[in-house]
């Protein structure tokens, strides 16, 4: 197992960085199915006889456990490295579709929370993190479009997963439609599901492990003076470690700023279909939007989701982290006043501020790794990531409480109108307000947070005696060498292949959630 050691994974000086992108993406695009699980809920609570929320609780041990394994496993991440992290996240959450196939198969409930909840959320936690801060280390030039890259594969994986399942249940059982409104899916269509799904992602998370390298020291890329770069760390340090990062008011005024806008964003994600047809319904509760409708409204805000993460965070590498911040928050801001009070007039302005809304949602997450690498450096920037995406599972709850609480005040579901909305959409102007505040708090780290230079974060313990191993190329210093450097001759296939997987994938994707946008508009 020694082949999976961080100092194993140094690449050569020839390796072609355009070989990371998609070992991130085949890790993210894995675990984005965790969005897709609505597909099969329905078939999932007639098969073991549960209610909605036995069955919802999986999903949330899900989450949970994203942001507790990311939190405290970040720093195992930095110290062992991506290629042994992106094995144990294949390992776990491949693991947790089989263990959750045998539940489904003996129709033990509690296997299914162990297995996808619980072994399959470490998976997620561990995947989402591992590609981070080696993506940033080969592109430091341009942070924010590499993590871009990755990040906007955890929006497209559900895009892909939602039809792939829908087609894998009709395929093991011909009886299930899911055209048909309440055509659910047999037990063993589910096992099937899950046994597929949970093979299939293993084969492609491995194609990560297989690619992804760690720069050699003193690497960086043709024309980029880290000198010149007034986004890099403290001259003469490596960057903050993990928990340096947690006594510094920047770590929790950025916390603050990704709560409060993936709290808003939630709020319309959550919500959208309904949403959508309450805003358009007269006082005779009949609404003008159709369900298919609403349905393509779903996809319209996946497209946006999808595309503002690659697009907003590679804004910011011309813009800056801070000023693309405060423009999702503030825009933000003005564009839930204008669907509060204006957006009930036409549904090309409602769907078009709420497609902005969310593209802003996605860019937050891509953006924020990158912001964290502007002000801790890349040190543990992988680990401090861990312990920020806290504020995802925190919103996760808050989001979705805000909204219930004031809607469940004003009525039933069905019968709501645009004027029960008011409420609960200015509140999430107040908490992008409270984002905007704390983003123009920020200020650069103080130096005396940062490691001094030259440090490597800890190695984890070895099998051998230290003495016994030869000596790594992490311990030797090299000169820089410009990425313009011709790449090894074996990984030109190595690049047509992996990129046209990846590209196949999405393509998928977007061609899928076209179709059901179009709904939109043909009712």
């Amino acid at each position: 197992m020694s082949v999976l050691d961080r100092e194993r994974s140094v690449a050569p000086r020839s390796y072609n960085r355009w070989l990371i992108p998609p070992a991130a993406l085949a890790v993210h695009l894995s675990i984005g199915q965790a969005y897709a699980t609505s597909v099969y809920k329905n078939s999932l609570v007639q098969h073991f006889d549960a209610s909605q929320t036995q069955i919802g609780i999986i999903f949330s041990i899900a989450i949970v456990m994203l942001g507790l394994s990311a939190a405290l496993g970040g720093t195992w991440v930095e110290r062992n490295g991506p290629r042994k992290a992106m094995l144990v996240a294949a390992v776990f959450w491949s693991g947790g579709f089989l263990v959750g196939a045998l539940g489904i198969a003996t129709s033990q409930l509690w296997l299914l929370y162990l297995g996808y909840g619980f072994l399959g959320g470490i998976g997620l936690g561990i995947g989402y993190i591992s590609p981070v801060s080696t993506l940033m280390k080969w592109f430091p030039d341009r942070p924010g479009l590499a993590t871009g890259m990755a990040i906007m594969g955890f929006g497209g994986g559900a895009l892909v997963a939602s039809p792939v399942s829908n087609q894998l249940m009709a395929l093991y059982d011909p009886a299930y439609d899911s055209t048909v409104p309440g055509s659910v899916a047999s037990g063993g269509a589910l096992v099937g599901l899950f046994a597929t799904l949970g093979l299939g992602y293993l084969a492609l998370m491995m194609m990560g492990v297989l690619l992804i390298r760690v720069p050699p020291p003193g690497w960086r890329p043709a024309g980029y003076d880290p000198a010149a770069d007034d986004r890099a760390p403290v001259a003469g340090s490596e960057g903050v470690s993990a928990d340096n990062a947690l006594r510094t008011p920047q770590f929790w005024l950025l916390w603050t700023v990704l709560f409060t806008n993936v709290t808003a964003g939630i709020g319309i994600l959550e919500h959208a279909s309904p949403l959508l047809q309450d805003f358009f319904r007269d006082a005779s509760g009949t609404s003008a939007v159709t369900a298919a409708a609403a349905g393509g409204f779903v996809g319209v805000l996946s497209l946006f989701n999808m595309a503002g993460r690659f697009v907003w965070s590679s804004t910011s590498d011309i813009v800056g982290r801070k000023p693309i911040y405060s423009f999702y928050l503030g825009v933000g801001a003005i564009l839930y006043i204008l669907m509060a009070t204006v957006g009930g007039t036409s549904t090309v302005v409602f769907v078009a501020t709420a497609g902005i809304i969310i593209s802003f949602y996605g860019g937050g997450f891509a953006t924020v790794p990158a912001y964290l690498r502007d002000l801790f450096g890349t040190y543990e920037v992988g680990a401090i990531h861990g312990r920020l995406l806290t504020a995802w599972s925190a919103a996760g709850i808050a989001g979705p409480l805000i909204i219930n609480a004031f809607l469940d005040a004003q009525g039933e579901p069905g019968t709501l109108t645009r004027d029960a909305y008011q409420a609960p959409l200015f509140t999430m102007v107040g908490l992008l307000a409270v984002g905007f505040a704390a983003n123009l708090l920020i200020r650069p780290v103080a130096a005396r947070f940062y490691e001094p230079a030259g440090k490597e974060p800890a190695a984890a313990p070895a099998g051998a005696p230290a003495q016994d191993t030869p000596a790594s190329p992490v311990s030797a210093p090299a000169p820089a060498e410009p990425a313009s450097a011709p790449a090894a001759k074996s990984t030109g296939p190595l690049l047509v292949v992996s990129w046209a997987i990846v590209a196949v994938l999405l393509g998928y994707a977007l061609i899928s959630v076209t179709a059901t946008a179009s709904r939109l508009f043909t009712g």
